[in-house]
C-alpha cells in the first residue's frame, strides 16, 4: 500500500555510500557499444560512466535531504553481484526447465546478477531449450522464439516491484512457458490487447533498455508477444494482471476453438467485473467444473463473451485443464485447475 501511494518509484532511491568503483567497467562499455550500434551519433558514446549514470537518471539528488548518490536502478544495472545483494538482498531471478522431472527441475539457472547480464542469461537459456521456428517477415527472416522471449525476458527484469521480496521466475514446460514477477499492479485481471493501457513501473530502467535495443515503446511487448505467438505456437498468451504479475505463453496449439484477433467484448454490465476474480475462479475450479457451473459462478450472463474472453484464454494458457481432452466439444466436458 505505502509503494502504491509514494510519489516515486523505487527505481530511484539513492544509495549515498554506494561507490562507482563498486559498478562494473565492463558492463557500461557493454552499454555504450549496444547504444552506438541503436544509434552511431549516440551522446553515451563519449561520456565517463558518472556523466552516463547522470544522463540516464541513475544518479540523482534528493533536494528534500540532500542525498546524492547512484540509485537502485544504477546498482540493478551496473552494479557487482555484492553492491546488488547488498542494496537488495531478496533480488534473483530463477530460470527452470521442468519437463521430465517436473515435481523439481531438468536445468536450472540461478541468477542474480546485474539486469543486462541477466537479460543475456535468460535469452541463452531460452536458445538452449527452445526450438526456433523458419519464419519469414517481408521477405526477411527473423528468430520468432527470440521475439516472443525477448519481451518475456525484460518484462520480468525491467517491469517487477524491486521491493517485493518475490523471485521472479520463468519456467519452461513440456506445454508452455510461464513467468511471474512482483508487481505494483493499476488493475486485476486477464489483459486484454486491445484495450490496454500499460504504466511504466520503472521508467528509468526502461529506458536504458530501450536505448541499447533490449525493448521498443512502452506496450509493444505484449502485442508482439500476441502477434508472434500466433504464429509460433499457433495459440495466444495469457497476461494476468495483479500484484504478481502472470504470464503464460503456450508451446502447442490450444485445443478448443480460438477467439479470432478481431473480436470484441460485448457490452453488458458483465464485461469487466469477473477479470477480477481470476484467482477466485481458479480456485473454484480446483475440483471440475462444467461450462455453465463457471458462468453462473461469475454471473455471466454472455456465454459468447464468457468463452471468447474467459473460459478460451485460461484454457489456452494452462490455467484451466479439460476433464475430456480429445473431445473438447462434448456436451459433458468439465474444466478443473
Amino acid at each position: 500500500m505505502y509503494i502504491r501511494k509514494q510519489g516515486s518509484y523505487t527505481e530511484n532511491r539513492i544509495f549515498p555510500f554506494a561507490e562507482l568503483s563498486e559498478l562494473e567497467n565492463e558492463v557500461f562499455n557493454k552499454v555504450r557499444k549496444l547504444a552506438v550500434s541503436q544509434r552511431p551519433d549516440h551522446p553515451w558514446k563519449t561520456m565517463d560512466n558518472l556523466e552516463l549514470l547522470k544522463s540516464a537518471g541513475l544518479y540523482l539528488k534528493d533536494l528534500q535531504s540532500g542525498k546524492e548518490g547512484i540509485t537502485l536502478g544504477g546498482i540493478l544495472l551496473f552494479g557487482n553481484e555484492q553492491l546488488i545483494q547488498a542494496a537488495l538482498p531478496h533480488y534473483r531471478t530463477d530460470a527452470i526447465l521442468r519437463r521430465e522431472d517436473t515435481d523439481r527441475y531438468d536445468d536450472r539457472d540461478d541468477i542474480r546478477t546485474n539486469l543486462i547480464d541477466s537479460y543475456e542469461r535468460l535469452m541463452q537459456f531460452v536458445a538452449k531449450h527452445l526450438n526456433d521456428k523458419f519464419y519469414l517477415e517481408k521477405d526477411q527472416r527473423i528468430n520468432i522464439r527470440d521475439k516472443i522471449f525477448r519481451e518475456v525476458a525484460s518484462n520480468i527484469l525491467i517491469h517487477r516491484e524491486f521491493a517485493n521480496p518475490f523471485p521472479a521466475k520463468f519456467i519452461i514446460e513440456n506445454q508452455r512457458v510461464y513467468a511471474e514477477n512482483s508487481n505494483k499492479a493499476h488493475g486485476h485481471g486477464i489483459i486484454d490487447p486491445n484495450n490496454y493501457s500499460p504504466f511504466p513501473k520503472n521508467p528509468t530502467i526502461a529506458k536504458v533498455f530501450k536505448e541499447i535495443g533490449f525493448v521498443d515503446e512502452l506496450g509493444s511487448g505484449v502485442r508482439n508477444i500476441f502477434k508472434y505467438n500466433r504464429i509460433y505456437s499457433g495459440a495466444e498468451p495469457v497476461f494476468i494482471e495483479g500484484d504478481i504479475f502472470e504470464t503464460v505463453i503456450p508451446l502447442t496449439p490450444q485445443a478448443t476453438p480460438q477467439a479470432t484477433p478481431q473480436a470484441t467484448p460485448q457490452a453488458t454490465p458483465q464485461a469487466t467485473p469477473q477479470d477480477d476474480r481470476t484467482a477466485e475462479l481458479l480456485d473454484f475450479c480446483k475440483s471440475p467444473k462444467s461450462r455453465k457451473e463457471i458462468q453462473d459462478f461469475l454471473e455471466i450472463k454472455d456465454r459468447e463473451y464468457f468463452r471468447k474472453k474467459i473460459l478460451n484464454p485460461l484454457i489456452n494458457g494452462g490455467l484451466l485443464k479439460l476433464t475430456k481432452p480429445e473431445t473438447p466439444k462434448s456436451p459433458n466436458q468439465k474444466y478443473y485447475s
